[in-house]
């Protein structure tokens, strides 16, 4: 029963730390939408944005992915036989690819601190597209919790579809954001 318990408050704070990190990179793209604007609104939105996005940051983001964190680390400890399933592997593998990402939008909150220092990318696109990374990888990290034993006999009907899907949502952000212009 602990087990669950812990199981649960894992994955409540997995969403909790990815909604953190869908809005955090919202909020880069609505600064850089701010490179339009004439000053005295831009230098206003930018600080509501700075704002907002330190305080999302230090509020919900690292909380929520630090007890995620811990919750997982002892659900490994409860269970130490996780390291010997091949989709766990798979899972720590996308985890060190959502640790990057995590370190890259901390990296951006600082730099949204110092309102001249900002380097958010040049093309609002790139922000639009680096906002669908955390979708990618939770994608891949449920399902491959979720279907952990058929990943053996049907990894590449499955690699195939997560292929298809990345093309999908990459395809669907662009055309949004062709009707925007």
């Amino acid at each position: 029963m602990a087990y669950l318990i812990i199981k649960a408050l894992h994955i409540i704070f997995m969403v909790s730390y990815f909604a953190g990190l869908f809005y955090t990179v919202r909020l880069f793209v609505y600064y850089k939408d701010t490179d339009a604007f004439d000053n005295p609104k831009r230098d206003v939105l930018r600080e509501q944005y700075s704002f907002m996005a330190s305080r999302l940051w230090n509020i919900i983001t690292v909380p929520g992915g630090t007890l995620m964190l811990v919750f997982g680390i002892t659900m490994i400890c409860m269970n130490p036989a996780l390291f010997k399933m091949p989709w766990f592997h798979l899972k720590l593998t996308a985890l060190v690819g959502l640790a990057i990402y995590h370190y890259w939008c901390w990296k951006k909150v600082i730099q949204l601190k110092n309102l001249n220092k900002a380097t958010l990318p040049s093309k609002n696109l790139a922000l639009r597209q680096a906002n669908e990374i955390a979708t990618f990888i939770l994608f891949f990290v449920v399902f491959t919790v979720i279907l952990k034993y058929a990943l053996l006999e049907y990894w590449w009907q499955l690699a195939l579809g997560f292929v298809g899907l990345v093309i999908f949502i990459t395809l669907v952000v662009k055309l949004v954001n062709r009707k925007r212009k």
